[in-house]
């Protein structure tokens, strides 16, 4: 599991440091995307890896890595907005996002910590491709949440979810790099 916990750092690590250039560039104007905005964006990535994947022609020369790096920092994104609310107006500082970047990747990862101790490593032994499904499942019932207005009788919320998804992307990509 050590070296589970330092792979997932590698990851995030490539993930924040996008974050954080992407926020110089543009500021904190994803601050503006209601939920299911940001459920979408996420959606349409898995699906464009789910057709690298399944396709023979690729059209367009980025790879599965971005397109995961992508599906981490949006879900991180739809964390921060779960806790601080759509805003109008950018609001954020590069250091107040990062902040609360880090804030949302650390408890994800002490969800896969706890969840890989009770599962053995299990994903160990998955395919990228079935990964992939997972995630589109699990936006899939994000879908089905955000259009049930946040309701749940008996599933998880909305959060866990994309923890969840976060956590089968970096397996992912932890795949992708072996």
């Amino acid at each position: 599991m050590q070296d589970t916990s330092k792979q997932y750092d590698n990851v995030i690590t490539t993930c924040r440091d996008l974050f954080i250039k992407k926020m110089s560039d543009y500021g904190s104007a994803w601050r503006i995307l209601r939920l299911p905005s940001l459920t979408d964006q996420i959606f349409i990535k898995a699906q464009r890896i789910r057709g690298l994947q399944q396709n023979v022609v690729q059209k367009v020369d980025e790879g599965q890595e971005s397109e995961f790096i992508g599906i981490i920092n949006y879900c991180i994104m739809a964390l921060i907005q779960l806790e601080k609310g759509v805003v109008e107006q950018p609001d954020l500082s590069v250091e107040e996002a990062t902040e609360l970047y880090d804030k949302q990747t650390a408890v994800t990862k002490q969800l896969m910590l706890d969840k890989n101790h009770d599962y053995g490593e299990a994903w160990r032994d998955m395919r990228v491709s079935s990964l992939t499904d997972l995630i589109l499942q699990k936006l899939l019932r994000v879908k089905q949440i955000e259009d049930n207005k946040g309701k749940t009788l008996v599933s998880e919320g909305i959060d866990a979810n994309y923890q969840d998804i976060v956590n089968y992307a970096v397996f992912a990509m932890i795949h992708l790099k072996e």
